[in-house]
């Protein structure tokens, strides 16, 4: 999950596409922004020109649009909600909570959730898979049979940082009450969760006794602490993350190519774990079938022939109205054991009642402009709908 400062620093970021685009005026594409920096990747801009940036219409008045948005917070409401905890202890209030009351909290409002001892359930995330100093080497690991373990990306393994855990457990959970635990419940839970994960706090190990405090919190080092690149984080974060992406080693072979790049023979990747245990099994017969389906005037679902495609568009125009609802004891579409009564008669007396009309049912279901032909093929798309 993002923290505040990585949702300000992406927004940073369209914000300066968006000026880049609106300012570059006629010079065409531009590979920097208005402030010269390189654009990120080594992409390019296009001003708006003629109506069009790039190939693409824009309209031009929206740029000369502006918006307001409700009215401005006041300093209360920013002060509940401005509770962003950093790295760097920034934002962590002052409080304290032990490993046992921790444990007693997370039974009460967390475990219906994440599963005893934090192992997940139920579509929510575990919280721990056992010890993260030795689990974060699986990290490294690739997926490549079912049966072999890959990664293990938890709480303790994966985040970089505690404070993530602090702040998120403070504003968001538990889910249906987010900002209701106090923030000594708050260093109880993360006291816990640190525990389930059996990390250890400038050497010691968190027991039930363990209290958990700010002066303690800003010493946890997180197994994958140097896990993530490029550094997002802090006042130089933007330019970190250009100064990583415009040099291509950090994650290509360093020139740009676009056509002919590959030379030499190339390697031919094979399926390592083939799946054959399809039921029913994988056909590999390349014939056409016999009542194709791609033809414009086909109909699947109807039965897979051009007539009963006729037949079901008559349907819905002229009878659709009664046999989709059971209307006037009408048998309702694709009710077998309905259509199964009405078939006893034969299909010539069910033909002739169609076309006469019996009962409740008027002649032609009271469209008198079709022909017997075709009260014959709604007929016959009834019947197939029921088999």
């Amino acid at each position: 999950m993002f923290k505040s400062c990585h949702k300000i620093l992406f927004s940073t970021v369209l914000a300066a596409a968006m000026v880049t685009v609106v300012s570059a005026g006629e010079t065409g594409a531009s590979h920097t922004y208005a402030n010269g920096k390189k654009v990120i990747d080594g992409g390019v801009t296009y001003p708006v020109k003629n109506g069009k940036t790039s190939v693409y219409h824009i309209n031009e008045d929206i740029l000369k649009t502006k918006y307001t948005y409700g009215r401005k917070p006041t300093a209360n409401e920013i002060k509940a909600w401005d509770i962003d905890v950093m790295p760097d202890g920034t934002g962590l209030p002052e409080g304290h909570g032990t490993v046992e009351e921790g444990e007693a909290i997370y039974e009460e409002k967390c475990q219906s959730c994440h599963g005893d001892f934090g192992t997940g359930g139920g579509g929510y995330p575990a919280l721990s898979k056992g010890n993260a100093y030795e689990l974060h080497e699986t990290l490294k690991y690739q997926r490549l049979t079912p049966d072999s373990d890959g990664p293990v990306r938890v709480f303790g393994t994966y985040w970089p940082y505690a404070s993530t855990l602090w702040w998120y457990i403070k504003t968001g959970m538990p889910h249906p009450a987010p900002l209701s635990l106090s923030d000594n419940e708050v260093y109880a839970l993360v006291a816990y969760t640190l525990s389930l994960n059996e990390l250890k706090i400038d050497g010691e190990e968190l027991d039930e006794d363990y209290d958990l405090d700010k002066a303690k919190f800003l010493k946890i080092e997180m197994p994958n602490k140097d896990g993530f690149i490029p550094k997002i984080d802090g006042p130089k974060g933007l330019d970190n993350v250009r100064e990583f992406f415009n040099n291509y080693k950090n994650y290509g072979n360093g020139t740009r190519c676009m056509k002919d790049c590959f030379q030499g023979e190339p390697k031919v990747a094979r399926i390592q774990v083939e799946m054959k245990d399809f039921i029913p099994a994988m056909s590999i017969e390349r014939d056409e079938p016999e009542n194709p389906c791609w033809i414009a005037s086909c109909d699947c679902e109807s039965g897979g022939g051009a007539a009963n495609a006729e037949g079901k568009k008559l349907y819905t125009a002229s009878c659709a109205v009664c046999h989709d609802s059971g209307t006037a004891d009408a048998p309702v579409l694709g009710d077998k054991e309905a259509w199964a009564d009405v078939m006893k008669k034969g299909m010539e007396n069910v033909l002739k009642n169609a076309i006469d009309g019996k009962g409740a049912m008027p002649p032609k279901g009271g469209n008198m402009s079709l022909t017997d032909d075709q009260v014959k093929a709604i007929v016959e798309f009834m019947v197939n709908r029921a088999k």
